[in-house]
């Protein structure tokens, strides 16, 4: 046959817009797990919940987080990349649905797992799907969309939340057809959960997963699309790297290292460490770290918007920066700059006293050390390990394995995310200082974790990473 070649191009607008649409799964992904925030106390006051109980609602998507994700690589190698996307978004949209309608605090619970099903889906299938379409020296900017998708979906839940207890006068009060404010929030997700499912439709699939079923023309067709220079050199090096056996299973993943490839473990190891930094703290429960430091309750939306825009301003320039210095070296500095800013915000919660309800204050230039400090945070996260980890798990596998991979390492990621959210609340009780204190050194360890055991990717073929390291091919001593 005949060799079918792609002219030579720089980054098109096809394939920059194939990665937006697969990046709208993260945009859901950020809303979804947002949204909760406007309507917890709200939820609270109606069920009459504990701060127990209210503390697992919230945290229970993540339980279905853990639960996508696990299922997501093996639904994608039997199913393909697109049909595992247009699934998340039937779920996003039930989900949204049921949660806006629920009668009582079980049924919520119920919605919101299921919704963490899809939350978790579109954590595995985004990265994958984006690596394995993207031409490789643009790869990390366009695998970094799903990062700014996400603060860009948190963001937007955020504003309308804000937008619909301020139209109802409060998120308890009625807004439109007898439904309370926070019922719409919910429901607002609907909206787009049906872009992402039409945008989905209308994606090609992955071509390493049409080799893989040996649909060489269609893979043929989505090569040339997305300007791949050489088809059928490229479409010999994927089926190479798939190798002769056709299924994927989790077997492909088995090592010598406690039962797993070391690679499965080093991008295991990456996503459990992104969570154990404490961010989610940051997000989940800011407006007790803001009044602490002096702000009112009235200013909790206003400091949480700051918060919101400046993830976006940062997660943009990540974009602009990985394709330029490399993973490796981002996730090396925002590992120091993680250190140092959690580091001065467990000094300043050390010189906190206590208020009347037993709650920690800081005053002065403490207080404007930990303002300085979480805010810095942010900034080093926002910039480096937010989207570079979800870059890296995209494309630090190889191609037999990576959905596989990549799912396991979301599900270990969504468990740390739930266990940060769940043990905060006791941490800070005993003391705010030792709670960041832990962070910090998380943060330290993820230096020398990267040090070690993370090699460089930027600008190697997919076809090209093996179970091993890149270490030769990256030039990474």
């Amino acid at each position: 046959m005949a060799t079918t070649a792609a002219p030579a191009s720089g980054l098109n607008r096809r394939v920059i817009a194939i990665a937006i649409g697969a990046a709208l799964g993260g945009f859901l992904f950020g809303f979804d797990s947002s949204v909760i925030n406007g309507a917890v106390d709200s939820i609270q006051g109606l069920y009459g919940l504990t701060d127990a109980a209210t503390g697992f609602t919230v945290a229970s998507a993540l339980l279905g987080c853990a639960v996508g994700a696990w299922f997501a690589g093996s639904f994608a190698n039997r199913w393909g990349r697109i049909r595992v996307m247009v699934i998340a978004s039937v779920l996003f949209f039930i989900s949204a649905v049921g949660s806006g309608l629920a009668f009582g605090v079980g049924d919520l619970i119920f919605w919101r797992v299921l919704g963490g099903l899809a939350v978790g889906a579109a954590s595995v299938i985004a990265p994958a799907y984006i690596a394995e379409v993207a031409p490789a020296k643009f790869r990390g900017r366009l695998g970094s969309l799903q990062q700014l998708a996400i603060v860009l979906g948190i963001f937007a839940a955020l504003l309308t939340a804000q937008l619909f207890s301020t139209t109802a006068g409060g998120a308890s009060q009625d807004l439109w057809l007898g439904l309370e404010a926070w019922r719409w929030m919910f429901m607002a997700e609907t909206i787009p959960a049906v872009i992402y499912g039409v945008a989905a439709l209308r994606l090609p699939e992955s071509p390493r997963y049409l080799v893989g079923k040996h649909r060489d023309e269609e893979a043929r067709a989505v090569l040339v699309e997305v300007a791949e220079d050489d088809v059928e050199g490229k479409i010999v090096e994927i089926r190479a790297s798939l190798g002769e056996d056709d299924e994927r299973s989790f077997k492909d993943i088995r090592g010598n290292s406690f039962g797993l490839k070391p690679i499965v473990w080093t991008g295991i190891i990456l996503a459990v460490l992104q969570q154990l930094v404490g961010i989610n703290v940051i997000f989940y429960y800011s407006t007790t770290l803001w009044q602490s430091v002096g702000f009112s309750e009235s200013d909790a939306f206003l400091t949480s918007t700051i918060t919101s825009i400046t993830n976006i301003v940062v997660t943009i320039v990540a974009i602009a920066l990985v394709d330029r210095i490399g993973r490796r070296r981002l996730l090396l500095i925002g590992s120091v700059g993680m250190f140092v800013t959690l580091a001065l915000m467990a000094v300043a919660f050390s010189h906190a006293t206590l208020n009347a309800n037993d709650e920690a204050v800081l005053s002065g230039g403490w207080a404007k050390a930990a303002l300085i400090g979480a805010n810095g945070f942010v900034v080093f996260f926002g910039a480096t390990w937010g989207p570079v980890v979800w870059v890296l798990l995209g494309e630090m596998f190889p191609n037999r394995i990576r959905a596989t991979a990549l799912a396991i390492a979301a599900a270990a990621q969504w468990l740390a995310n739930f266990a940060v959210t769940i043990t905060f609340p006791s941490l800070s009780s005993f003391s705010l200082s030792f709670a960041y204190g832990i962070y910090a050194f998380m943060a330290g360890i993820s230096f020398f974790f990267v040090l070690k055991r993370v090699r460089e990717t930027k600008g190697i073929e997919l076809e090209d990473m093996t179970d091993q390291s890149t270490v030769e091919r990256a030039g990474v001593a």
